[in-house]
């Protein structure tokens, strides 16, 4: 596992992976150590509309599509008042 783990993240890339196991908790756990922005486990899937999508290392930065992406789409504002 951890030679793989190795190879995967021995890129300057890291959009998206995918890790295939019958151990599903085997696949969780090595799918938690691979640098991607998105990690697919037993499924060759791509993106959908309702999952953030996007990327690290020369990958990008940021999410986009999803709840969760939304705040990349902000600008966040503390207003502090003291009373």
């Amino acid at each position: 596992d951890e030679e793989a783990v190795t190879l995967a993240n021995d890129t300057p890339f890291g959009l998206g992976s995918a890790v295939f196991s019958d151990d599903l908790e085997r696949a969780e756990r090595v799918g938690s150590k691979i640098e991607a922005g998105m990690v697919f486990l037993n499924s060759p899937e791509g993106s959908r509309e309702h999952l953030p999508f996007g990327g690290v290392k020369r990958s990008g930065v940021g999410r986009e599509l999803g709840p969760l992406a939304m705040d990349e789409f902000v600008n966040k504002q503390l207003v502090y008042k003291k009373h």
